[in-house]
Order: C-alpha cells, then structure tokens, then sequence
C-alpha cells in the first residue's frame, strides 16, 4: 500500500500543544527516509477554517484542510492531539471544545483506527469513543479523565494504550513511542526499530513501559516525609517493613500510611516496591548483571521477586526490559 492510501490526519485547535502535532509527522517522515519513501503515511493538518492556528508554544500553523473536507475522504488514522489550561491553584486541566468534539466524533466515523496523544484522549472520551475502553492520558489530568468519564477504565502508568483500534498515549514524548507502535503494526518490528534508531531511542518502548519513575515524583511537602523517602532510597536493599519504617520516623504505623497516602498518594509497600523497581531498571539498563545480581542490588533478594514486581509495575519481564534499554557503551 503506498503512503497516498494511508491518509493520517492530525487535527488542529488553539491552544493545541505543539509536539503532540509535530512529533509524529517527524516519525513519519523518517520512516519514509528508511523505507526510500516506498511506505509511509500521507500526513495533513485539518481545523475547523484554514486560519492559521496558534498553539499553546505561541507557534503558529497552517493546516492542509478544514475538518469538513477531512470528513469527506477516508482516513487511515485519526490522530488527536490535547490542550491544557492551568488554574489559579497551578492545577492543570485538560481543554475541551464543543465544536471540536463534534468533528472529534465525526471524523473517527470515517476513520479506520484512531489515536490520541497526551491530553487528547479527553476530547476522545467527551466524544464517547472510550466508554467501555481501557485508557491512558499524561498523568497530571488522569484523575479528571476518571471523574468526568466514569465509562472509561482510566490507566495512569502505561505510556500507551491499545484498545481494539482506539489507541490513547500519555504525555508529551509518549506520542513518539506510540507513533513508532503505529508504524510497527503496519510496516513490521524491524522497520520501527530502524526509525526509533534515527530518533536516537535506542529502542521501541513497549507499552507498559511506566510514565513514571520514582526520582520524578512529585517531592512531599513535609521534611519528615522527605526523611523517610531519603531512608528508603539509602537502604534499599535492607529492611523496609512498615514496622521499620515508622521506628525510624518515630510514628505509628498507621500514621505512617496515612502520611504515605496524603503526601505520595500511595502505601509504604507500593512506593518501596517502585522505588526498588526503579534501581533494577538502572542496573538492566547500564549493566549485564545477572538477574540475580540485579535482585540482590535493588532489594528483591530473588529474580522471582524482580520478575513479579516488573510485571506488576511495567507490564514486562526483566529480560524484555533490559533488551529494549540496555546502553551498550560505544
């Protein structure tokens, strides 16, 4: 199939953001650059008029056609892209316009497969194309998603999700990782790998990769908390019970899971759990430890331990993990 039969259309709205509109043409255009332009997607802009729409960078854009037009063709995948707003607290809301929800809706009736990136799967699930779906959004508007759409089975952590042909990615990158996925299921592994290696992503993420990763949590706004979290981080292959814990913070343990829930938003046992995760993904990525070592250094004792928290955790083994991430020293 040539790339004029494969119509990708990316909408556009103000107040967009920039690279989820950008990113996957740029993956496109590089898969064209490895196949000689023998496969690919035809690629084009569509909004509501053919005025130049601003997006949320101030970077100004021209679309191709206007969402009437796009109606009228047969598109291959519809991408849509998200917008956010923050409050006067510095809460971030995801944006979603009526009018654009419409053409959201009726767009993906001419579409055989449908995608959103970021925030965009708000104006998916406002258009009632994720009732009954498992979905993923950036994770700052995925307790928004799950308010305002209790039909929709919200997942957080994933950095995309395939649902049938409704595919939704989280923030912002991801849409890089979830255009590659795109371009793996229609052009085959080895050709996506090629790509993400022009990307300089050494290799494809897989989806249950984690948007999230224990240095980049939010920092707790107590000096306790902060404590506990440093003894964690420094005994990470010791004793870390709830017990242990609360002795060291001079706290009872169920004052202890309280302050975990109001400052981390989880248990003691769920963020030493992540927190060892994260060392045996350093450790698969920098070095060629056996598993055992890896489970010994990060506090799991066994590769049993390692391989069920991965998979709790990331939706992978270690092994899957460390052959997509490992750094091979050039």
């Amino acid at each position: 199939m040539s790339s004029l039969n494969r119509l990708f259309v990316v909408l556009l709205f103000d107040g967009v953001d920039l690279l989820d509109v950008t990113g996957p043409p740029e993956v496109f255009a590089l898969l064209q650059r490895e196949t000689g332009s023998a496969q690919g997607y035809h690629v084009v802009l569509a909004a509501e008029t053919m005025d130049a729409v601003t997006t949320s960078a101030g970077v100004r854009i021209l679309p191709d056609l206007t969402f009437e037009e796009a109606a009228a063709r047969s598109i291959d995948t519809l991408m849509v892209p998200g917008s956010v707003e923050i409050d006067g607290q510095s809460r971030v809301h995801a944006v979603t316009d009526a009018a654009v929800v419409h053409w959201v809706k009726e767009l993906a009736g001419r579409s055989r497969r449908i995608a959103s990136v970021c925030v965009g799967a708000h104006l998916l699930a406002a258009a009632g194309l994720l009732d009954g779906r498992r979905a993923t959004t950036h994770w700052s508007t995925a307790q928004q998603l799950a308010a305002d759409h209790p039909a929709v089975e919200v997942d957080a952590d994933p950095i995309f999700i395939r649902d049938q042909d409704v595919w939704t990615g989280a923030g912002i990158t991801a849409c890089l990782d979830l255009s590659l996925a795109l371009v793996a299921e229609d052009f085959g592994e080895a050709i996506a790998l090629r790509v993400a290696r022009q990307l300089v992503m050494y290799l494809k993420r897989p989806s249950g990769q984690s948007q999230f990763s224990v240095p980049i949590e939010p920092l707790s706004t107590t000096r306790r908390m902060d404590d506990i979290r440093h003894h964690i981080t420094g005994n990470i292959t010791g004793r870390l019970t709830v017990t242990d814990l609360a002795e060291h913070a001079h706290v009872s343990e169920r004052q202890l899971t309280r302050i975990f829930k109001t400052e981390l938003g989880t248990t003691p046992a769920a963020y030493i759990e992540a927190a060892r995760v994260e060392v045996a993904r350093n450790h698969l990525e920098s070095t060629d430890d056996t598993l055992e070592r890896v489970a010994s250094a990060s506090g799991f004792n066994t590769p049993d331990t390692l391989i069920r928290a991965f998979r709790r955790k990331l939706n992978t083994t270690p092994t899957e993990y460390r052959s997509r991430f490992r750094h091979t020293p050039t």
